[in-house]
């Protein structure tokens, strides 16, 4: 027989083709990743519902530069405080929150819990889906959710997917 065809054999029996077990072990090696692929996948989009959720229940709390809640926010402190409930830690600047998380995305790649940023990075939110973000936005101003069109779309400086 050809290497190609080897066969093993156990008491008269013959196995099957040693290259059919190769092929064999690279896909089930292939559905493994994907398998923990698909889990990661799903384990960031329920931590982005949670922290979407957590930052909606804050509508409507003061802004206060330095805040982080529970009852007064500045942006990057409610992006914080929304994805700890999540269970996820992010730095408390914007600049930092941009720098520590690895996957970026696009405009067109926004998925509910992506962290938009602003103003060269000045500025973050929470984006929650339907072309809407959650944010703390300025002094004298509350939590609320805002429509990204206009000034939001033209000062838009990148953003993040926390928790993959």
């Amino acid at each position: 027989m050809g290497s190609a065809e080897a066969r093993a054999t156990t008491n008269g029996a013959t196995a099957a083709p040693v290259t059919a077990i190769a092929g064999a072990m690279a896909h089930t090696k292939v559905s493994v990743k994907a398998n923990a692929k698909m889990v990661r996948a799903a384990r960031q989009k329920a931590r982005a519902a949670k922290a979407v959720s957590t930052a909606r229940k804050q509508i409507g709390d003061p802004y206060r530069w330095g805040a982080t809640g529970p009852r007064a926010f500045d942006c990057s402190g409610l992006v914080q405080y929304s994805w700890r409930s999540a269970g996820v830690k992010l730095p408390r600047i914007t600049h930092s929150q941009y720098r520590a998380v690895r996957k970026k995305v696009s405009w067109r790649s926004l998925r509910p819990g992506d962290l938009l940023f602003f103003y060269g990075k000045g500025h973050v939110g929470i984006y929650v889906g339907k072309g809407r973000m959650v944010h703390s936005p300025s002094s004298g101003k509350r939590v609320r959710i805002v429509k990204l069109k206009g000034y939001y779309r033209s000062s838009f400086a990148g953003a993040v997917r926390p928790g993959a």
